[in-house]
């Protein structure tokens, strides 16, 4: 009985970490300030963007970035993972040649979205990630 009582005890507090949290929102790309955390030379377009002529295509490169999200406010947590996505791009386009990334989407589990204006992020009671697909070019300039 002793063991019927610990295991329904141990289930009790086990069973809300199991329906952990995945809250998929927008959050606008204007709130994190994302040129003056980048540095390099390398400029990105998010969605349909106007840009430069491109004058070579180096390649489409996915990123998927998780933070600690513990005792952060989504937003915070979803900024500090946007960032580190962007941070991923810059090194890949440096690393391929070129001098811009254009066409950044979404990608948070397959879902494919494009904005100009908005990311999308999931945020948890313990991580928070942003997945962006983009193309590194060479824009002339």
């Amino acid at each position: 009985m002793k063991k019927l009582i610990t295991l329904f005890f141990i289930g009790l507090i086990i069973s809300p970490l199991s329906q952990a949290r995945d809250d998929v929102s927008d959050y606008p790309i204007a709130d994190t300030n994302f040129e003056s955390a980048l540095s390099g030379g390398v400029s990105f377009y998010f969605g349909d963007q106007k840009h430069g002529k491109i004058t070579k295509t180096h390649g489409k490169y996915p990123t998927n970035k998780k933070t600690n999200a513990f005792n952060k406010s989504d937003s915070q947590a979803c900024n500090w993972a946007f960032l580190s996505a962007l941070k991923s791009l810059n090194t890949r386009a440096k690393k391929e040649g070129g001098n811009a990334v254009v066409d950044i989407r979404s990608n948070y589990k397959g879902d494919n979205t494009s904005s100009t204006t908005t990311f999308k992020c999931g945020a948890g009671t313990f991580v928070a990630g942003v997945a962006l697909i983009g193309t590194v070019v060479t824009l002339t300039k």
